[in-house]
C-alpha cells in the first residue's frame, strides 16, 4: 500500500541537514489526542500512549533509539544506540528530505483503532517510508519498512571466503561487521539478561513440532533463530519483546543464517526479506516489519503483551471470523464426491452437526485437471475462458442452489481456491477477480487459499495484490484460510490481517490423526500465536480402526465430543463428510450449538495454554482471560489421577467462582494457591470440561 495516497491530517516538513550536524530546528510538530502523543521538538521524536513510551534521536528522519519506557510499569530503558534502528549496508548514513505526518485511524472492519506516524525520508538513492502504529491500551508500538529506489552496493551476501560463514564465530563477525541489514535494534544498559529465541515451523505435512523455544543468557555474539524474541533483565524486573513479522526462519527471503543477533545488552533483528536488487525505482517494495513491546517479567504479562498487540492487527468480528466449518476433504473421497447432490445432502446432514460454514474443496470449478494444488500442472490455466467458473457437469444449476439451501440452513458457503502460481503469480489480477466476481455473484466470502509459494519478493509481492484486492473489494468482509501445510509460504507471523490460517492435514487414512498430536500442536503455538486465528481439525473416528489396530492412542479411543472439545479454543474445522458418520455422532451436534453460544465471549479473551505439553498422558487446558472472568477448558488425557493441581494465570489468593458450561465439569469455588494453582476434577479419562469462571473476592 502507498501510504502517501492516505488523506493525512498532520504534516510537517521537516529541514535538510548532513548527518553530522545536530538537528535543533525551531519548529515543533505535536500531535496529543485522549492517550496518544507525537511529538517532535529540537532533536527528539517522541511517540507514546499510557502503556508505551519511545524517544529517538530525529537524525532527519533516520531514527536512532534514545529511549523505550514501560510506562504501565515505571521502567525505562536508556540505549547506547549509534547506528539508526534501520540499518542498510553500505548506503549513505546522511538522510535527507525528511517528512513526517500523522493519521487517526477509526475502527472498522480492515482497522483496529490506531494511530499512524508516517516517517520518510532519503539514503543516497534509497528512499524509506516507515509506518508506525500504536494502539490505545497496547504496550506496543509496530512498524512496515517501504523501500524505493537503486542501491549503490549488494546488501549482506558478500564475503571473501563463504565457508568461513558455517563457523558461528565467523558468521556472527560477518554480521556484526555491518554486511546484513537489519531492521531493529536496542542496546541497553544492565549484563543480567534472560533470553528466550522462539522458532516457529509450518509446513505442517512435514512437521509436527511446530515451535522449538530457546533459553540462553545474553552472552558476546550469539545469533538465534526465529520471529519472537523475548529479552528480560533480571536486575529490573522488567523486559521487552521483538517480533519480526515475516514467514518462518526456514523460509524467509533472503535470509542471513539468524532472525536475532545479541550480545550483552545488545539486541540486533536481522534480515529485510528485501535484497538490493529488488527494489524499484517507481514503486514501494515492502520489507518484512516488526514489533517491540515491554512487560513487567511475569509470564502473564509476557504473553499477554504480545497477544494484545495481535489481537489488534485484524479486527475479530463474530459475523465474520467465528465459524465451526466442514471441510469433507478430511475423509479423502477429495473431488470425486464433489458434485450438487452430494453438497446439498452433506448440507442437511451438517446442519445436525451444528456447523455454521460448509467449505467445499477442489474439484467444484472448471478445469482442474489444469491447476490443482494435488498434481495439476499450472500450466496456461487462462486459456480457459471459463476456467474457476463451477463446473457444469458437476453444478449444472451453478453454485446458486447451495448457497440458497445453505441460508435457509443457517449455514456459509465456502470454497477452496488455488491462486495461479505459474511465472510469480503473473495472473495476479485475473485470479483477485475471480474471487470477487463470486462473492458479488453469491456472496461467498470465506476462501480456502491453497497451493501457493513465496520463492521471491516479486511472488510475494503479488500475492499480496491478490489478497489486498480481493479485501478491498469486498470492503474487508472476506476471510481466507491461508493454508500452511506445503511450501514456501505466510507462516504465523505474516499476512495476519486477511483472516486464519489453516494448519494442518491430518487423516485416519494415513494413521496420522492422533487427538493428543493435535491438541500438543495447538496447545503449544497457543502461547505465541493467537488461537482463535487458527483452524483445527476433528475427524471422523469410526472410519479406518483398522489402521490403528492395537494402537493405544487411536482416535477410536476417545468420545467424539472430546475430539470437538480439542478445537474449542481455535476455529473448529470438521474435516470429514458428514453424510458418513454414524447415528450417534450427531449427539456431538448439540456440544456444537452450545459451544456457539459462548465462542466469541471465549475468542475475544486472552487464550493462553496451561496444564503439561500435552502427550496422551497429561493434564492440560487453555485458559481465557478477560477482566475480571473467563473461561477454562481442562483435558484429562489417559491419566491415572482423578484431580490435578494445575498452573493458571489467576492470581494467589483470589477467590475462583467455576460453572461447567460444557463436558464432565462440577460447579466447584476454588481460593487460588501459591505460583496461580487450583485444583481440577474429572471422574473419567479421556475427558473434558468447559468452565466459565469469575473473581468472586480478590483475597
Amino acid at each position: 500500500m502507498d501510504f502517501m495516497n492516505k488523506r493525512l491530517t498532520i504534516t510537517l516538513l521537516v529541514m535538510l541537514l548532513p548527518l553530522s550536524t545536530t538537528f535543533a530546528s525551531d519548529k515543533t510538530f505535536r500531535y496529543a489526542k485522549e492517550d496518544n502523543l507525537v511529538e517532535l521538538k529540537n532533536d527528539t521524536l517522541t511517540i507514546e500512549n499510557d502503556l508505551i513510551k519511545r524517544c529517538w534521536l530525529w537524525n532527519n528522519g533516520n531514527l536512532i533509539t534514545r529511549s523505550l519506557v514501560d510506562k504501565g510499569n515505571n521502567i525505562i530503558w536508556n540505549t547506547s544506540n549509534e547506528l539508526p534502528d534501520l540499518y542498510i549496508p553500505h548506503e549513505s548514513k546522511t538522510a535527507t528530505d525528511a517528512d513526517i505526518q500523522c493519521e487517526e485511524i477509526a475502527e472498522s472492519a480492515r482497522y483496529t483503532k490506531q494511530l499512524q506516524i508516517f516517517i520518510s525520508y532519503k539514503l543516497g538513492k534509497i528512499e524509506v517510508k516507515k509506518v508506525i502504529k500504536i494502539y490505545p491500551n497496547c504496550p506496543v508500538i509496530a512498524c512496515e519498512i517501504y523501500l524505493k529506489g537503486k542501491a549503490s552496493h549488494t546488501w549482506g551476501n558478500e564475503n571473501n571466503n563463504p565457508e568461513e560463514l558455517h563457523n558461528i564465530v565467523e558468521l556472527t563477525k560477518h554480521i556484526s561487521a555491518g554486511n546484513v541489514p537489519i531492521l531493529e535494534q536496542l542496546s541497553l544498559e544492565g549484563r543480567h539478561w534472560q533470553i528466550e529465541a522462539d522458532e516457529f515451523f509450518d509446513i505442517t505435512d512435514q512437521f509436527n513440532t511446530l515451535v522449538h523455544p530457546v533459553r540462553a543468557l545474553s552472552y558476546r555474539n550469539c545469533l538465534y533463530r526465529g520471529n519472537l524474541l523475548f529479552a528480560e533483565n533480571m536486575e529490573k524486573n522488567g523486559g521487552f519483546f521483538m517480533l519480526k513479522e515475516a514467514p518462518t526462519s526456514n523460509i524467509q527471503l533472503h535470509y542471513p543464517k539468524g532472525d536475532f543477533l545479541t550480545n550483552v545488552g545488545t539486541f540486533e533483528m536481522i534480515g529485510l526479506g528485501v535484497d538490493s536488487a529488488d527494489l524499484k525505482t517507481d514503486e514501494w517494495t515492502r520489507a518484512y516489519g516488526y514489533a517491540t513491546g515491554v512487560y513487567r517479567s511475569v509470564e502473564k504479562e509476557k504473553l499477554i503483551a504480545l497477544r494484545n498487540y495481535q489481537m489488534h492487527i485484524r479486527p475479530f468480528l463474530k459475523e465474520r471470523d467465528e465459524m465451526v466449518m466442514l471441510n469433507t476433504w478430511g475423509d479423502r473421497g477429495q473431488d470425486a464426491h464433489v458434485n450438487e447432490t452430494f453438497c446439498l445432502k452433506e448440507l442437511e446432514t451438517a446442519a445436525k452437526m451444528g456447523i455454521t460454514h460448509f467449505q467445499i474443496d477442489d474439484g467444484w470449478q472448471t478445469g482442474r485437471s489444469e491447476n490443482s494444488a494435488y498434481g495439476g500442472s499450472f500450466v496456461n490455466i487462462w486459456r480457459n475462458p471459463n476456467y474457476w467458473t463451477p463446473d457444469p457437469k458437476r453444478f449444472p444449476n451453478g453454485l446458486a442452489p447451495i448457497v440458497k439451501r445453505g441460508k435457509e440452513l443457517g449455514i456459509e458457503i465456502c470454497l477452496w481456491f488455488n491462486p495461479s502460481i505459474q511465472n510469480d503469480f503473473a495472473d495476479w489480477e485475473k485470479d483477485a477477480d475471480v474471487l470477487i466476481s463470486l462473492y458479488k455473484k453469491y456472496g461467498i466470502r470465506t476462501f480456502k487459499i491453497d497451493g501457493t509459494a513465496i520463492p521471491d519478493k516479486l511472488a510475494e509481492i503479488r500475492l499480496r495484490k491478490i489478497y489486498d484486492r480481493v479485501m478491498e473489494a469486498t470492503n474487508w468482509n472476506a476471510v481466507l484460510n491461508l493454508d500452511a501445510t506445503l511450501g514456501k509460504r505466510g507462516g504465523y507471523f505474516f499476512f495476519n490481517e486477511y483472516g486464519n490460517i489453516f494448519l494442518e492435514n491430518r487423516y485416519t487414512d494415513w494413521g496420522n490423526y492422533y487427538p493428543y498430536w493435535t491438541l500438543r500442536n495447538i496447545w503449544m503455538l497457543s502461547r505465541y500465536v493467537p488461537a482463535q486465528s487458527l483452524q483445527i481439525e476433528f475427524l471422523n473416528k469410526w472410519r479406518n480402526e483398522n489402521k490403528y489396530a492395537n494402537d493405544f492412542f487411536a482416535p477410536g479411543k476417545y468420545s467424539f465430543d472430546y475430539l470437538f472439545a480439542i478445537t474449542m479454543a481455535a476455529q473448529p474445522l470438521a474435516w470429514l463428510e458428514s453424510q458418513n458418520l454414524p447415528a450417534e455422532a450427531f449427539a456431538t451436534g448439540e456440544t456444537i450449538k452450545k459451544y456457539e453460544t459462548i465462542q466469541h465471549d471465549f475468542h475475544t479473551g486472552y487464550i493462553l495454554p496451561i496444564g503439561d505439553e500435552p502427550s496422551g498422558r497429561s493434564w492440560c487446558g487453555f485458559q481465557s482471560i478477560r477482566d475480571e472472568r473467563g473461561y477454562f477448558i481442562i483435558y484429562r488425557e489417559d491419566n491415572q489421577s482423578n484431580s490435578y493441581t494445575m498452573k493458571t494465570f489467576l492470581n494467589e489468593g483470589e477467590l475462583i467462582g467455576f460453572t461447567p458450561v460444557l463436558g464432565e465439569g462440577k460447579a466447584f469455588r476454588a481460593r487460588v494457591e501459591e505460583g496461580g494453582r487450583v485444583t481440577f476434577y474429572l471422574p473419567q479419562m479421556n475427558s473434558y470440561a468447559l468452565y466459565s469462571y469469575y473473581i468472586i473476592s480478590k483475597n
